[in-house]
């Protein structure tokens, strides 16, 4: 399916990050399970059940293999959609989210035609002609019926989101360990050539959630 659909707000955008105090998400080894606690790691799993679609990186998918299903002692919801960013579609078509795409709607964004071994899988390929411009990937998943976003990438993904204006509550996790300037930012370059431009938000709460903060935002 491609699609040139136009820039749209019908989405709602969340930003979930885990971090060290000095917003590091990973060493520069990339070892990074787990920085936060079990408890803010459930607090992670409920969002997702409040969610429709939670969206990565190829580059996370390859690195985690992650499920991203809502793991909760009890939880008989529904589970939130997987959406992984990927130009070239290099998801594994043995990938734990390929392999588990006909029991979860799974959908890889690309600028490339669905190639046959995701499709076979389950996987529904969405095909945009510029995987930078985020407001028409946003825009083809509300066509899905994915309009409540929550964004787990990494570090360039929470910055393309950041830079496109997209994000507009802030679910911020931070652990009391300082990993260092060598460590793997939690948000990548945002190219900002003044204060003004930088994105801001208003705090909603602060709470502990076991030895972690669970910070919230929504967009000023």
């Amino acid at each position: 399916m491609t699609t040139d659909a136009p820039a749209s707000r019908a989405a709602h955008v969340t930003l979930k990050l885990a971090t060290s105090l000095d917003g590091r998400i990973a060493t520069a080894s990339g070892e990074s399970r787990w920085i936060t606690g079990p408890q803010a790691r459930e607090a992670v799993h409920r969002l997702r059940a409040e969610h429709d679609a939670v969206v990565i990186g190829v580059e996370t998918a390859l690195a985690d293999d992650p499920e991203l299903t809502v793991r909760l002692e009890g939880y008989a919801g529904p589970h939130p959609a997987r959406v992984v960013l990927d130009s070239r579609q290099r998801l594994p078509a043995h990938s734990k989210l390929a392999a588990t795409a006909r029991v979860t709607p799974t959908y890889v964004v690309s600028s490339a035609p669905p190639q046959p071994g995701l499709v076979e899988k389950g996987v529904r390929v969405l095909e945009v002609r510029r995987m930078d411009n985020l407001d028409a990937v946003v825009a083809a998943l509300a066509e899905q019926g994915q309009k409540r976003l929550f964004v787990e990438g990494g570090g360039r993904v929470a910055a393309s989101f950041l830079r496109a204006g997209l994000v507009e509550r802030l679910e911020w996790f931070r652990a009391p360990m300082v990993i260092g300037g060598e460590g793997r930012a939690a948000v990548a370059d945002l190219a900002l050539a003044a204060l003004a431009a930088a994105p801001r938000f208003r705090r909603l709460d602060v709470r502990s959630v076991g030895d972690d903060l669970w910070e919230r935002y929504e967009r000023i």
